[in-house]
């Protein structure tokens, strides 16, 4: 979610631009849909989880979504080249407590059985991005693999459906969540460069927690009885703010020997094609997103929230890293900010306009380890109010705060901290847009 969304037609030019074959979106927006028509680009759309219900139990309401959503954007010539229907989004989280263990599996067999009626069936297939959590192992080796108690036998059930309908399993793996969540991680573990201490499982070693994380759900695969179904991953990346983790080293660092990896096709130690299929998180910066998982939520973009790239990316993995093309024609609103008024401010209300501003505006390079770390007080005080004032496309009201704001022309920035300027709006705010794009990577680019 963005406050200001690039206009869809921009982010397919650059999509286009950077050489991107495939893009997997969020929601099945027509808008957004249409403007990837004629472009070549491969799309996966996506029905969310708070619609699920309404496939799970009346075939009827699947055939009409995929008549609106799908075949009606298909043509021989010019038309969008719809590949997947994603069936919800980490609908199996722990955290949802079970919302949808009732409708997903359901929604699922209706959703391909209408794309099946329509005659599509064998192009277009439907699957259920999974996160990793719904496999595990109780002793960290993959071998141990197997889906989670509480869901395994669902787990292989919808497994099955897939290997028989030739679908894949596409799971989202984060070795920064492995990083982020346990702070006795080991922080080279967590990237594919080959500088951490080996693991051992019987005759495999693992360099890495993608291969290890990979290979549990292989093994998880083997013992539902498909092993041989195709995986797809469908979210990996690195976040550059929000956490002392998530910032633009690491993620360099993560993608340069992540892309090396795949440009040596070795893959796994059980899966040598582990890389065949691999979508990236994400494209743009999110200011909008929930934050509720970590401040880094909204900073998974290759791109900034404005479409110009953060660091040099080698997307073939030899070595080769440029900067990636950005998104052109952007425009942006006046080159004016909002900061704190010394001559003017009570501190004694600032800290509740300050705590208002952060509730509806994007405060996370303020946090702890972030990029706006080191601001002094009467920094993070502008910080706050001037992104508050950018969400609210500088509306002169947006910049008063108890008398304690004023405007001015002069760059507040500083080193490693940038007090950005909002784009000006598209005039069409949707929940769900091109700037939250997922990015694959056609092998065919790659080496």
């Amino acid at each position: 979610m963005m406050a200001q969304p690039l206009y869809p037609p921009s982010v397919v030019q650059m999509l286009k631009d950077n050489g991107i074959k495939k893009v997997k979106l969020f929601d099945a927006d027509s808008w957004v849909v249409n403007s990837l028509a004629g472009s070549g680009i491969e799309v996966m759309v996506a029905v969310p989880n708070n619609e699920l219900y309404r496939f799970s139990d009346n075939y009827k309401n699947a055939k009409d979504w995929v008549k609106d959503n799908v075949t009606s954007h298909l043509k021989d010539n010019g038309g969008v080249d719809i590949r997947y229907v994603a069936v919800g989004n980490e609908p199996f989280l722990k955290s949802y407590n079970g919302s949808y263990m009732k409708t997903t599996f359901p929604a699922l067999k209706n959703i391909q059985k209408a794309l099946d009626e329509a005659g599509v069936g064998d192009k277009i297939k439907a699957t259920i991005p999974c996160n990793a959590d719904v496999y595990e192992s109780s002793s960290k080796k993959p071998s141990d693999g197997n889906f989670r108690s509480d869901i395994r036998q669902l787990m292989v059930d919808i497994v099955k459906f897939l290997n028989s309908n030739k679908s894949p399993f596409l799971v989202n793996i984060y070795p920064f969540l492995s990083l982020y969540q346990d702070p006795n991680f080991p922080v080279e573990y967590a990237f594919i460069d080959g500088g951490a201490t080996p693991t051992d499982d019987g005759n495999y070693q693992y360099t890495n927690v993608f291969d290890a994380n990979y290979d549990t759900l292989v093994w998880s695969l083997k013992k539902a009885g498909v092993p041989d179904i195709k995986i797809v991953i469908g979210e990996i990346g690195w976040p550059t703010d929000g956490d002392k983790h998530a910032n633009i080293h690491y993620a360099e660092k993560f993608y340069d020997g992540f892309f090396k990896k795949m440009a040596s096709r070795k893959g796994t130690p059980l899966r040598q094609n582990a890389y065949d299929d691999v979508y990236l998180f994400g494209l743009l910066d999110e200011n909008m997103k929930s934050v509720a998982p970590g401040g880094f939520e909204r900073h998974w973009g290759i791109f900034q929230y404005d479409g110009k790239p953060k660091f040099p990316l080698d997307f073939t993995g030899k070595g080769n890293g440029k900067m990636p093309v950005a998104a052109k024609g952007i425009e942006y609103l006046d080159q004016q900010w909002c900061v704190y008024d010394k001559s003017k401010g009570h501190m004694g209300e600032v800290s509740d306009s300050v705590n208002y501003a952060c509730t509806y505006a994007d405060c996370t390079p303020l946090t702890y380890g972030s990029s706006c770390n080191n601001l002094d007080l009467y920094g993070n005080i502008s910080y706050a109010y001037n992104i508050y004032f950018q969400m609210q496309a500088q509306d002169v009201q947006a910049c008063d705060f108890q008398g304690s704001a004023k405007l001015t022309r002069v760059n507040p920035s500083q080193k490693g901290c940038v007090f950005p300027i909002q784009i000006a709006s598209t005039g069409h705010r949707l929940n769900l847009l091109l700037p939250i794009l997922l990015v694959s990577l056609f092998m065919a680019i790659m080496f």
